[in-house]
């Protein structure tokens, strides 16, 4: 009986670890629908307060008002005209929650004087998730 309660026990704890490390997948239909690069810079880091941003989606999201809104573009920054709305990059978060950064490059946005390439994905204009790369 111990050994039928251990081995049920061993069970669980394996699936809920393979429950945790489970990924969010893409819809399958979703397309790309634009994609850019830009260069974060020491701008983009804060925001129009002056507050420090802590994570990636924030910076990336100042990063794009300061290329539409603001007009403070770092060399080399590609335009886009997903995040040309302003209702667009409210929803960054979620769209990045739905798709993929890799914790390095999460890391590297944080910090700053960095490349990054921004995939978009969605169905027509409608956006559902973000892939972020660091980029040499």
């Amino acid at each position: 009986m111990k050994k039928l309660i251990l081995s049920l026990l061993l069970t669980a704890a394996m699936f809920d670890a393979a429950a945790a490390q489970s990924t969010i997948t893409r819809d399958s239909s979703s397309r790309l629908i634009e994609s850019y690069r830009a260069y974060i810079g020491s701008d983009d880091l804060y925001n129009s307060k002056g507050e420090r941003l802590t994570a990636p989606w924030q910076i990336i999201r100042q990063d794009r008002a300061n290329y539409h809104v603001y007009r403070r573009r770092d060399r080399g920054d590609e335009g886009d005209s997903f995040f040309s709305q302003a209702s667009n990059r409210q929803k960054l978060e979620a769209m990045l929650a739905s798709g993929n950064i890799a914790n390095d490059a999460g890391n590297l946005i944080v910090r700053g004087n960095v490349w990054i390439k921004v995939d978009i994905y969605g169905h027509g204009d409608i956006g559902q998730s973000v892939d972020i790369h660091v980029q040499d």
